[in-house]
């Protein structure tokens, strides 16, 4: 079972996984490194257990400690207690609904285990943006998407920005890395998948008139340039959203909500299932 620890000081050694969180160079080399990722607050330290993954130690004011303890319960970890000013003083930030969890990574699955059963898949490249990611993996989550694949330039989707821009849907959606890049969009190919990559470009399809029968992969670029050019020959057709009163792009975020719809919208009674 979990056991409470009281912490009054900043500098103590047994809070280290919750130091400089504000840093985020620091932060995207260690986590990865150390094997740890940051939930932050109630329901998304909670979505992480439910999925599974083993909480390190949790740090937390005392009003949020009757929300989490019972999820806690099967773990033998610390649960550091402290009040606002010193979860301040640790983390550099005024922590968002009191709560922090340092969860253990697992390794990422295999992209072939990944596309097993997935028949309608989001491919991001190089999306630098935390918020962003997060926002992408909420908007699969909700849209029906089977599956991301993120190339080996795009921002971690376990970044601390990212689950919490996220609500947790990155522990919802199956995702891992596009490892080759950009010979994953080739694999996709072979497997059936066509593949469509998003572009404002004028030439591209319209999104109301692409078939967007499964299985289909929707390829996202990243912000500002979009997909580069190695990315777009390895699709079989650029496709764009339709834009009024002179606006030439949207957000990714927003790009992929309209999408996703679009995708779930346009698919064959046989596969909605």
């Amino acid at each position: 079972m979990a056991h409470v620890v009281e912490v009054g000081y900043a500098g103590d050694a047994r809070l280290s996984d919750y130091t400089n969180l504000t840093d985020v160079a620091l932060r995207r080399v260690r986590e990865p490194a150390e094997g740890l990722f940051l939930a932050e607050g109630e329901k998304v330290v909670l979505r992480a257990l439910e999925a599974g993954y083993a909480p390190r130690s949790v740090l937390t004011e005392a009003k949020w400690l009757a929300g989490i303890e019972p999820a806690l319960a099967a773990y033998d970890c610390p649960v550091y207690v402290g009040d606002e000013p010193l979860l301040r003083e640790v983390t550099g930030y005024r922590v968002h609904r009191g709560a922090l969890a340092s969860m253990q990574r697992r390794p990422l699955p295999a992209l072939d285990d990944v596309l097993t059963t997935a028949r309608r898949v989001v491919v991001l490249e190089d999306l630098v943006d935390h918020t962003n990611v997060g926002a992408v993996f909420r908007n699969a989550a909700a849209l029906g998407i089977d599956a991301v694949l993120v190339s080996p330039g795009c921002a971690d989707p376990l970044y601390r920005r990212s689950v919490k821009v996220s609500m947790g849907a990155v522990f919802a959606v199956p995702w891992t890395r596009a490892d080759p890049w950009p010979g994953t969009l080739d694999l996709l190919r072979a497997r059936g998948f066509r593949t469509f990559a998003m572009s404002p470009d004028p030439h591209g399809r319209a999104l109301p008139d692409a078939d967007l029968r499964a299985p289909v992969a929707v390829v996202l670029g990243t912000e500002g340039e979009g997909l580069s050019a190695a990315a777009l020959e390895r699709c079989t057709e650029t496709v764009r959203i339709p834009m009024s009163a002179g606006v030439d792009s949207l957000n990714v975020a927003a790009a992929s909500a309209v999408v996703f719809y679009a995708v779930g919208a346009g698919a064959a009674p046989d596969d909605q299932a």
